[in-house]
């Protein structure tokens, strides 16, 4: 069942009307990016819900949607040693010598 709400359309931007579709199914994948300094980060989506805007089209006559959702979860799959935190040297407490 589509309910009507409000939502922004752009940051700053005016709020427009549009209808709540209710997701039937969902798969979300795990994007694997490699980056230049040789960390490995997984990213994938959190997708809590979709709005339809009432009244919009885009340029090939389609409605227009709008992903509601939060921050993707990220995890960090591995990263160099080099840019690991140095350990503690033995005998030093918080960085200091004893």
């Amino acid at each position: 069942m589509e309910r009507k709400i409000r939502i922004p359309t752009q940051p700053g931007g005016k709020p427009a009307d549009a209808f709540e579709v209710p997701i039937r199914e969902s798969t979300e994948r795990w994007t694997e990016v490699t980056l230049e300094d040789g960390a490995i980060i997984r990213l994938k989506p959190t997708i809590i819900g979709f709005a339809r805007i009432d009244g919009q089209w885009d340029l090939e006559g389609n409605p227009i949607y709008v992903a509601r959702g939060a921050a993707p979860v990220m995890a960090l799959v591995s990263v160099p040693d080099h840019l690991k935190k140095p350990e503690p040297e033995s005998g030093t407490v918080q960085g200091k010598a004893n």
